[in-house]
This record gives C-alpha cells, sequence and structure tokens, in this order.
C-alpha cells in the first residue's frame, strides 16, 4: 500500500519533528523500490498519459478514385499524368508513388481512371470536395469518390431494407423579423462586451429590445446582405446567426485568425480572409482566403500566396490588400466573383470555382476595375503609359464572352474613380485631369448611359472645373446625383439630373446650394430625400434636403458624429458618435424629414448597423399602383399613429398626475409632522411663537435702485 502524498510543507515539518536537516539530503541520489512511488506521481507519467496516441492511416481512407479523365496512349500518358499531379498537388501532399493510372493490356491506352494516394485523409477529402465536377474540358468532367466509398458501394446487401425515417424539425424561421405587424426594423449594436438588437420604435419614441449577448464577437458584427444572417468573428473562424427572436447558430466557418468577412449580394457565399505575419521580417505578410457556401457550410474553395499575389494596382489598406479582394458580378445570382492582379483580372465562375475560358482577363496595366450591380459588366480602368503617348482608358466588357461594349479614351489623366448607379443604368467616371502646365489638376466627369443602345457616354463639366470634388453620390434606384465640390471651408452642393423634360440623352443641373458645412451625402435608400452631413471638421452638422422640392426640411446637429445610416426603408436615419471619441458615445434616431426622435447614450460604442431587407416582392407596376393611392392606403396607418398618439398622450398624463398625487402627499405628511411639533416649538422660545404662527411680524417689501458705470467712452466731433 502507497504512503499518501504530502506536501513540502508537510514534510519539512515531519524533517523536523524527526530532526532531519533536508540540507543535508541530496535527493537526486534517493532511489525508490521497484514499484513503490511512494505516492508521489512523475511529471513525465502525467504527460504521457495525456498524450494522445499518434494516429496512423488504415485502410484507404486517404486514396481517392478520380473517374472520367482522357483515354490516351503511352505516347501521352506523362503528360495526362502531369496535369493530374499539378491539379491535386494544390489539394495536398501525393505520396511517392501514389498516382497509378490503370492501362488496357490489349490497347496499352488509359482506363480513363486513376488512384491518387495522399498523406492523410483529410487531404483525400478536401481534393474530393475541390475537385468533383472539375472541368477539364468540354468531354471530360472529373467525378471523384472516396476508395473506402466504392468498397463500400460494392458490398451493398442484395436484400432491401426500408431507410429509417427521421420526424420533421421544423428549421429557424429566417425571414421571420419581415412580419412583424408594426413594419418596423432592427438595428444592432455593440457597446464593451455587450451586442445588442433592437426594433426601432419609433411611435413608441424608444428601441424595443430582441436580444442581446455579451461576448458575443471577438471583434465585430456583420449583417449579410439581405438581412438573413448576423455574422460574428472569432479566433476559431467566423459564425452566422439567424432565426425568430433567439439568434441561434446556423453554420460556423473554421478560419484561423480570421480578420475580415465579405458576403456575396445573393447571400449564396462568404469570404473570410486572414493573414500572417512572416517569420523572417524581409518575406511579405502570407495571406489565406476561403470562400463558403453559406447554406451548407462547405468549403467551396481555398486561395493561398503572398500580400504581393493579392496586392490590387490601386492604393491598398492593410498590408498593401484592398478589402474586399474579390468583387462579386452577375446581379443577386452570384454568378462570377473576380480579382485583379499584375497586367490582369481574374474572374472565376461559382458554378465550377474555375477561371472563366480556364485563363484571367489579360489587361496590360489595369490598376482599378467594377462590376454593374444588376448585369454581368465590368468597367475597367488602364492610365496612361509611355508619358502620355498611350492615353489611360475605360473600358466596359461583357462576361463571360469578355466582349468590349464601349472603350472611351481619356488624355492627360491624374487619377479616375468609377461610380455606378444602383440599378445598373448608369455609370460615372471622375477623371482627374493635368492642366497644360501640370501644376495643377482639375475634375470632369464622363457618364455613360449602360442601358441605351451603343451606350452614349456624356462630359460634364462643373461650372468652375478648378473646384475640388469632395464627394459623389448617386440617387438610389433613380436619375439624379449629387456633387460636394469646392475649395473652400465650406463648398457648394449640386443636384444634377440624368433626365430633361422626356428627352433622355442630356445632363442638366438642377441646382446648386451654396456655402454648406457639408462633406459627406446620404441618400435614402428609397430616393428623393438626402442628408448633406458635415463630419469630423464640421463636429456634426446636418441638413435634411428633399430634392424633388428642392427645399430644405430640416437642419440638425449630432455633436461629434462619425457615422450616419438611413434604414433600408428610407423612413429613419441614425447617427452615432463611436468610440473614435472618448465623449458623448451613442446614437441619436432622426426621421426622415429630420425631426429628432430620440437619444441612447452608450458608453464605449463601437457600432451601429440596420438590418438590411431583401428586395421588395411587388412588380415595378404594383408600386407604382400603390405610390398613385398612397392616400387610400395610409389611412390605416395614419389611424394606428393616432391611436398611438393618444396613447402616449395619456400615459403622459398620468404620469403627471401621478407625480402631483405625489407631491401633494408629501407636502400634507411634513404639514402634518409640522402641527405635531408646534408644543415643542413654543417650549424652545419659551411660549413665543415662530415666525409663521400666532402674531406674525410684518414685512415690508422695498425696492432700492443702484446705478453703476459700466464704460465711459469719450469721442471727438467736428
Amino acid at each position: 500500500m502507497a504512503a499518501a502524498a504530502l506536501s513540502m510543507p508537510e514534510i519539512e515539518n515531519k524533517a523536523m519533528n524527526l530532526g532531519i536537516d533536508l540540507s543535508t539530503i541530496d535527493f537526486d541520489n534517493i532511489v525508490l523500490p521497484p514499484g513503490d512511488d511512494f505516492g508521489i506521481n512523475s511529471d513525465d507519467e502525467d504527460i504521457l498519459h495525456e498524450e494522445e496516441a499518434p494516429e496512423f492511416e488504415t485502410g484507404y481512407g486517404n486514396v481517392i478514385v478520380v473517374d472520367n479523365l482522357p483515354v490516351v496512349s503511352p505516347e501521352k500518358f506523362a503528360k495526362l499524368e502531369g496535369v493530374i499531379r499539378k491539379i491535386y498537388s494544390q489539394t495536398g501532399v501525393i505520396k511517392e508513388g501514389g498516382l497509378w493510372m490503370p492501362v488496357n493490356p490489349d490497347t496499352n491506352m488509359t482506363l480513363g481512371y486513376c488512384f491518387i494516394e495522399f498523406n492523410t485523409a483529410q487531404e483525400a477529402k478536401e481534393a474530393k470536395e475541390k475537385t468533383d465536377g472539375y472541368k477539364l474540358d468540354k468531354s471530360h468532367i472529373f467525378v471523384v469518390d472516396m476508395f473506402d466509398d466504392i468498397d463500400r458501394y460494392m458490398n451493398v446487401p442484395d436484400e432491401w431494407t426500408p431507410a429509417e425515417i427521421k420526424p420533421y424539425e421544423a428549421g429557424d424561421h429566417l425571414q421571420h423579423w419581415l412580419t412583424d405587424e408594426k413594419a418596423r426594423d432592427q438595428f444592432v449594436i455593440r457597446a464593451g462586451t455587450v451586442t445588442e438588437i433592437f426594433w426601432n420604435d419609433a411611435r413608441q419614441v424608444r428601441p424595443d429590445p430582441v436580444y442581446q449577448r455579451q461576448y458575443w464577437t471577438d471583434s465585430f458584427v456583420q449583417w449579410s446582405p439581405l438581412g438573413t444572417y448576423l455574422a460574428t468573428v472569432h479566433r476559431q473562424g467566423a459564425a452566422v446567426w439567424g432565426g425568430k427572436s433567439t439568434f441561434n447558430r446556423i453554420h460556423r466557418f473554421p478560419h484561423n485568425q480570421v480578420k475580415h468577412i465579405d458576403f456575396s449580394p445573393g447571400e449564396r457565399f462568404l469570404v473570410t480572409y486572414s493573414s500572417q505575419e512572416p517569420s523572417n521580417p524581409r518575406d511579405t505578410h502570407r495571406v489565406v482566403l476561403n470562400i463558403f457556401d453559406l447554406g451548407t457550410g462547405k468549403l467551396m474553395r481555398d486561395f493561398r500566396g503572398s500580400v504581393d499575389d493579392f496586392t490590387t494596382g490601386g492604393s491598398g489598406g492593410l498590408s498593401g490588400i484592398s478589402w474586399p479582394i474579390f468583387k462579386w458580378g452577375g446581379g443577386k445570382e452570384d454568378k462570377y466573383f473576380a480579382r485583379i492582379g499584375k497586367n490582369a483580372i481574374y474572374v472565376y465562375e461559382t458554378e465550377t470555382f474555375i477561371l472563366v475560358d480556364k485563363k484571367s482577363y489579360k489587361v496590360d496595366n489595369v490598376v482599378d476595375f467594377s462590376w454593374s450591380p444588376t448585369d454581368s459588366i465590368l468597367a475597367l480602368f488602364v492610365p496612361e503609359l509611355g508619358g502620355g503617348n498611350q492615353p489611360a482608358r475605360v473600358s466596359l466588357v461583357q462576361m463571360p464572352g469578355k466582349v468590349e461594349l464601349r472603350q472611351k479614351n481619356l488624355f492627360s489623366v491624374s487619377d479616375c474613380k468609377m461610380y455606378w448607379q444602383s440599378n445598373g443604368e448608369y455609370l460615372a467616371v471622375k477623371v482627374d485631369r493635368y492642366t497644360k502646365t501640370k501644376k495643377s489638376t482639375y475634375t470632369g466627369f464622363e457618364l455613360f448611359r449602360i442601358k441605351e443602345r451603343d451606350i452614349p457616354i456624356e462630359v460634364l463639366e462643373l461650372d468652375n472645373k478648378n473646384d475640388k470634388i469632395i464627394a459623389f453620390a448617386w440617387e438610389p434606384k433613380g436619375h439624379r446625383f449629387a456633387v460636394i465640390h469646392g475649395d473652400g471651408p465650406r463648398p457648394d452642393v449640386s443636384f444634377y439630373s440624368m433626365k430633361t423634360g422626356g428627352i433622355t440623352a442630356r445632363v442638366s443641373k438642377l441646382t446648386t446650394l451654396k456655402a454648406k458645412q457639408a462633406n459627406a451625402l446620404y441618400w435614402s435608400p428609397a430616393g428623393r430625400f438626402i442628408v448633406l452631413a458635415g463630419l469630423k471638421g464640421f463636429n456634426g452638422q446636418l441638413e435634411f434636403y428633399n430634392v424633388d422640392d428642392l427645399e430644405t426640411m430640416a437642419t440638425g446637429e449630432h455633436f461629434m458624429c462619425t457615422d450616419i445610416e438611413w434604414d433600408p426603408t428610407g423612413r429613419y436615419v441614425a447617427t452615432a458618435v463611436t468610440s473614435v471619441h472618448e465623449m458623448e458615445n451613442g446614437f441619436h434616431i432622426w426621421s426622415f424629414n429630420g425631426k429628432l426622435l430620440y437619444r441612447i447614450p452608450k458608453d464605449h460604442f463601437f457600432q451601429f448597423q440596420w438590418r438590411p431587407r431583401p428586395p421588395s416582392l411587388l412588380s415595378p407596376e404594383k408600386e407604382e399602383e400603390i405610390s398613385r393611392n398612397l392616400r387610400k392606403y395610409s389611412k390605416k396607418y395614419e389611424a394606428e399613429d393616432q391611436d398611438v398618439s393618444l396613447a402616449l398622450s395619456e400615459q403622459d398624463r398620468k404620469k403627471r398626475r401621478s407625480l402631483q398625487e405625489e407631491w401633494e402627499t408629501w407636502t400634507a405628511r411634513w404639514k402634518q409632522y409640522h402641527e405635531e411639533e408646534r408644543e415643542l416649538r413654543l417650549q424652545l422660545r419659551d411660549g413665543e411663537a415662530s415666525d409663521d404662527e400666532g402674531s406674525q411680524e410684518q414685512y415690508e417689501a422695498k425696492e432700492v435702485e443702484a446705478e453703476e458705470v459700466l464704460d465711459v467712452h469719450e469721442e471727438i466731433v467736428d
């Protein structure tokens, strides 16, 4: 029987009682009897027990079978093997001698399939997921299976047994928030360590809590483009959440040290990004990009390389990377995604996740590109070359055929920015050009009418073409745009229309607002209304402007405002002061016409984001009919607003009545105390009544005027 283990203080006390000096004992030379540890466990033994036994590959879990390969003769065998090795070496390490293509002994031709053995089963599974359906050419699309699966299929029993039918379990209703009877919108905020989701209950003049959670994310949260999911970011990867009110986790997306995420416009895919600092300072950061299927959580493709492989031709962001690296095209169907590279644009199709036509789109010296929001059209910009001998150009290219629809050459170009209108009907190209002396620049706009025949282009120059362009913004779903321009401390704001009196091929100026405290433009998602905002140096000046009537509806101020965002319906505007400033953190909710509805202060306020809404299911004709008969539809909501207003008024009256009753109760109680202590006060004053009792002394109030000389000013008059 082993002795009980003793702590070191207990050993020292025991030695003292026995008269033993522990400092004279060499513990390293003490040898325990065989099989006896005296109750003292070895540290090495603990580690040995904790360590998991090394895993070894057993069976054929690390082998895949690739079918539908080309059938080739011995002369082309080496070439085909090289192609297969190139494809599959990107997904894992092929063992030495791990690629075998069977050959027909009679014809010496390959049989159209091969076996590939990887180092691990995980690499084999990843290879199957990424290459099953890989299109080598039109006649050869890979069919990939695990070898163990084939073995299992070969051993299917001859006798059929019915499959077990599991009871149906209804999933989370991911669009439930759209059924709100009050037609309210939701928003998410982050303050401190808490993330909260609210209804914007403007009728009650307060937010209505939906859900909150502490430590929900490690860095930020992000709604998906149609509002279906809320994404959170963690050290181990990203997660998406949704549901009626509890926001259950829908999927996890493993990606170590993820820093950025991006949704495709149609919510089909999620892109995650991470970068790792190199151990050698002379090396560049390593970048990892994963693209997941948002519905299944499956990894569809990954991209790995150095920062140089993903650096754009334009100005880069973190470590030279401009986020998002991939830009999505093909409208809400998410048909394509593309990134810019050196002298090329890499366009991938989401059906196979390989390059369109299996090759990049070569464009020498391309520095920027953008997709049409609705069509598979690329707009790309190439700067001047050869000291101006080769002009800059903007090109429109149709995918997938890579057909150039329109090109415009530009001369003496300093910089160029492209702005698509939300319906893809117009493209504005802001062009900064050098003057003849090359000492300064001036700005103009090239306006493309995408939907018209031959895509006509108009040139627009400001009244003062030397004005600096501070901001530009298209009206959503509309034909107007706004420009902030000027060099002074109070710039001008001009509004233009692409349609004038039925003539569709002419741009015209609607009005110019002089000397405004504005440096940012925020259109309502429904158009018509815009907020002219003065951020940073203007300290949060706000002007709510009606572009239909060309008049200011209201002005306001949110001191030190850092962020402005319209709700998806265009009814309300949120302004926020985030933790960029140490003071005044929180957010304000305004009506579309500039009425401040309520304020919510929040310490350590990091983020405010409205929950997006999917596009309306109504046809354009139905929307137009509702707009024409808005009074008929609005009666119901006006009655509801009146009921809420009366309820709020009644609540205010009850509150005032309660306060008055509380005051009267308090004063009555103290009057009673005062009366009960009357005899005691008389005793303390030797029978004399106090100031407010008995014979009160009469006081007379007098007004006394006093004059004071404030200033003396002498002036000589001729």
